[in-house]
C-alpha cells in the first residue's frame, strides 16, 4: 500500500502540470471559440464555427492538408531508405550516422528555416552556383516548392527515427529463415521486413503530418504571403486582426482534425503491431 501511495504522490506534479499547461489552455480556447462580442457585449454564439464553413477558410484547410500530405509522402519516400541503410550498419557506426542525421535538429527551428532563405533567395547560394554555369537566376523562394522543401527538411528526422527504431529491433532469425526458404532480397523485404516495420512507418507518418498541417513559420518565411495555411490563418486572426474568438474556433477545428487523424493512425498502428 505504501508503494502505491508513494507512486500516487509522485504522479501529482505531473497531473498539476498537465492541468495548468495543457487542460486549462484548451478549456480557455474552447470557451473563447463559442463567444462573440457585439456592441460591447460578449454573448454565447456559434457564429465563429459558421464562419469556418466559408469556402475561403475551407480552401485554406484543404490546401494545408494537401501540402502536409505531400510532405509526409516525400518524407516517407526519402526516410525509409535512409532508416533502412543506417540500420544495416553495426552498432557503433549506426549510432554515429543517426547522430549526424539528427544533429541539425539541435539548432533552433527558426534559424534552420532562415538558412534556407539565404540558400533559395534570388541572390542566394543556389542561384550563385547556377550563375557560374551561365544559368539566369531562378525563383526558388516564395513558391509552393520552397514550402514543401522546408517541411521535408525540418520534419524528415521525425520519419526516419521511428522507422529506424523498429528496423534495428527486427528478429534477424525471421529474415534468415526467409533466405533459407529460397526468398530473394526483394521478396524478403516485401514479405518480412516491410510488414514488420509498418508500426514505425505509421508512427513516422503521424509525427510528420501533425506538425506539417499546423506549421506557420515555414509557410510564412519560405512561402511569403502567397501561401496562407491554417497555422498562418490562426496567427493572423489572433495577432493581426485581434479576433481571439474566431482564431480559437479555427484552432479547435484544427485540433479536431488532428485528433481524428491520430485516432486513425493509432488504430492501424495497433493493428500492425498485433494489439487488436
Amino acid at each position: 500500500m505504501n508503494n502505491k501511495k508513494s507512486k500516487s504522490l509522485l504522479a501529482y506534479p505531473y497531473v498539476v502540470w498537465s492541468l495548468i499547461f495543457i487542460v486549462a489552455p484548451i478549456v480557455i480556447i474552447l470557451v473563447l471559440s463559442f463567444l462573440k462580442t457585439t456592441n460591447g457585449q460578449t454573448v454565447f454564439s456559434l457564429d465563429n464555427y459558421k464562419k469556418i464553413l466559408n469556402p475561403i477558410y475551407l480552401n485554406i484547410f484543404l490546401h494545408s492538408i494537401i501540402l502536409a500530405f505531400i510532405s509526409t509522402v516525400l518524407c516517407l519516400i526519402l526516410g525509409y531508405p535512409v532508416a533502412y541503410i543506417i540500420s544495416k550498419y553495426n552498432f557503433k557506426k549506426r549510432n554515429i550516422l543517426i547522430l549526424l542525421f539528427i544533429l541539425p535538429m539541435w539548432m533552433n527551428f527558426l534559424i534552420r528555416t532562415y538558412a534556407w532563405m539565404a540558400i533559395l533567395n534570388t541572390n542566394g547560394i543556389l542561384n550563385n552556383i547556377l550563375g557560374i554555369f551561365g544559368i539566369s537566376p531562378v525563383k526558388f523562394l516564395y513558391t509552393e516548392g520552397a514550402v514543401l522543401l522546408g517541411m521535408v527538411y525540418n520534419f524528415l528526422p521525425f520519419m526516419v527515427i521511428p522507422i529506424y527504431t523498429v528496423l534495428i529491433k527486427l528478429d534477424q532469425t525471421l529474415i534468415d529463415a526467409s533466405y533459407d526458404l529460397g526468398a530473394t532480397k526483394l521478396q524478403t523485404f516485401k514479405k518480412v521486413i516491410l510488414p514488420l516495420s509498418l508500426p514505425g512507418v505509421i508512427s513516422g507518418i503521424t509525427m510528420v503530418f501533425m506538425p506539417a498541417v499546423s506549421t506557420f513559420v515555414i509557410s510564412r518565411l519560405l512561402g511569403g504571403s502567397k501561401y496562407l495555411l491554417v497555422g498562418n490563418l490562426i496567427e493572423q486572426e489572433i495577432t493581426a486582426v485581434g479576433d481571439w474568438n474566431l482564431g480559437s474556433s479555427l484552432a479547435i477545428f484544427m485540433m479536431i482534425l488532428i485528433l481524428i487523424s491520430m485516432a486513425f493512425m493509432t488504430k492501424y498502428e495497433k493493428k500492425y503491431a498485433g494489439k487488436d
